[in-house]
């Protein structure tokens, strides 16, 4: 499974709500995996500013991501997340589950998901240097049991137990920790737009209960 797959952007009036969900969870795991593409950011840079999925709750966070992606151009953006993400030793802000957890990288809920992941059947890419409780892999994790084609995991059972137990409990305070960084511009609308989804999604869930 990879994070860098090719994605439209959200927005569109011809997607339907799954769809919808899958994008953004795709446009997501690519903002976190890498610095964006010139291919990404002019996507943003021209992509419509009505919310990406129905009801209001996601309209202003798109928007700023959109006037953020407007107000850099392509080094500043990509200079921000070497800043922020990347470089020699510990990073500035971290984006992997096991930090928020359980406040060391490679612990139990690294663990825990891989589990979770050889019982879906998924494998992480071997080219991908990350390990799985990346912010990027676990949204694309998202991504395809939204948008796969295996039914038997492709389904809202198994949405909601991935979601409950590998993005709820610590994506928020991921998003709170790249907001709150003084260097944070155009991931601060990254993280808005982030918690907003999980926010959304959260309430989705719980309504199937």
């Amino acid at each position: 499974m990879s994070a860098t797959a090719s994605l439209t952007l959200p927005g569109s009036s011809a997607l339907d709500e799954e769809t919808a969900r899958a994008e953004l969870y795709g446009v997501l795991a690519q903002l976190y995996y890498a610095a964006p593409t010139p291919e990404l950011l002019a996507a943003l840079r021209v992509a419509v500013t009505e919310a990406p999925m129905e009801g209001g709750f996601l309209q202003e966070p798109w928007q700023q991501l959109v006037g953020a992606a407007r107000a850099q151009d392509d080094a500043a953006i990509a200079a921000e997340y070497e800043r922020l993400f990347g470089g020699v030793g510990k990073p500035e802000v971290f984006v992997y589950a096991s930090h928020y957890l359980a406040g060391f990288l490679n612990e139990k809920p690294l663990a825990r998901l891989r589990s979770e992941l050889d019982r879906l059947g998924l494998a992480r890419d071997a080219t991908m240097p990350e390990t799985e409780d990346h912010v990027a892999y676990v949204c694309e994790v998202m991504r395809y049991l939204i948008a796969g084609d295996d039914m038997s995991v492709c389904n809202l059972t198994e949405q909601q137990g991935f979601f409950a137990a590998h993005v709820l409990p610590w994506v928020p305070a991921m998003c709170d920790a790249l907001e709150a960084h003084p260097a944070a511009q155009f991931y601060a609308a990254v993280a808005r737009l982030t918690r907003a989804f999980v926010a959304v999604e959260s309430q989705g869930f719980d309504m199937l209960t």
